[in-house]
């Protein structure tokens, strides 16, 4: 049986309700943690296979192989990954961004987005509690539900979406996490891994097709105003298709002109897809 992490927050709904309602059964077990988290047990051996932060996944291919079809994404906004500063991203230079420790992706874009896009450098301090930071009108960078609720509550002008920043500069995609399995793990379960890869797909499916009853699951888990978590779940991208494999890949690249992982990075998934 297979050892499997699941993302905490809200936006992993779509593919694991299914699973909740036993809908689908997931062949394994499943433990729900913030991605920092779920990338160290992923990297260490107390997991096997994941949901893991696309940064971590990159400097990690080495021990980790990528999974098709599923990644947490967005085309253009998404939400749920935003800086919170009175200024606007290009004027934080020598700034001080208060930033959480429960992500990795999010972490290095808004760095990508700071050096690459706009040439200049700030310095990250981790926080526990960033979004107080943000309250008391510093910057911060939040992710997943801790970010809506910034989104809800701080005026909009001072809430800066990185997926809208990363589009407004390169037109692509952007990919927060990708499913990934251990090398290891693969190499001596190969079967296994295709059967949890065959559950995943078939939850997404059933999210796709039971939009309402992933809408209840969220609202019992945090409620939100009417209709909230419908156009919330409609702006993220749950498929690792084309578009966001060339957004994964340009984030790689940007990353490795940075220094930020040791090398170059092909985004190939690595196990058979699953068939329809």
């Amino acid at each position: 049986m297979l050892r499997s992490g699941r993302i905490i927050y809200t936006n992993d709904l779509p593919i694991y309700t299914a699973f909740d309602e036993g809908a689908v059964r997931y062949p394994g077990a499943l433990l729900a943690d913030v991605p920092a988290h779920l990338n160290a047990m992923l990297l260490d051996g107390r997991l096997d296979l994941s949901p893991i932060s696309a940064f971590a996944w990159a400097a990690h291919v080495d021990q980790l192989a990528l999974l098709p079809e599923l990644c947490i994404g967005a085309r253009t906004d998404v939400w749920s990954v935003v800086c919170v500063s009175p200024k606007g991203l290009c004027e934080l230079d020598g700034a001080t961004i208060s930033v959480t420790r429960e992500s990795a992706t999010g972490r290095n874009l808004l760095r990508v987005l700071l050096e690459r896009r706009y040439g200049i450098r700030a310095t990250f301090v981790e926080s526990d509690d960033p979004y107080g930071v943000a309250a008391n009108g510093g910057n911060a960078l939040l992710i997943g539900d801790r970010a809506i609720d910034a989104q809800q509550t701080f005026t909009p002008a001072i809430v800066h979406d990185l997926g809208r920043e990363w589009h407004a500069w390169t037109g692509l995609d952007m990919v927060f996490a990708v499913w990934a399995v251990r090398r290891d793990v693969l190499a001596h379960h190969p079967d296994k891994v295709q059967e949890a890869l065959g559950a995943l797909v078939a939850a997404r499916r059933w999210g796709i097709a039971h939009p309402a009853r992933v809408v209840a699951a969220a609202q019992a888990t945090r409620a939100r105003r009417e209709g909230y978590y419908a156009a919330y779940y409609d702006t993220l991208n749950f498929s690792f298709d084309a578009r966001a494999r060339s957004g994964l890949a340009r984030y790689c690249d940007e990353l490795f002109a940075l220094g930020a992982i040791p090398a170059r990075v092909i985004v190939e998934p690595e196990v058979l897809l699953v068939p329809s």
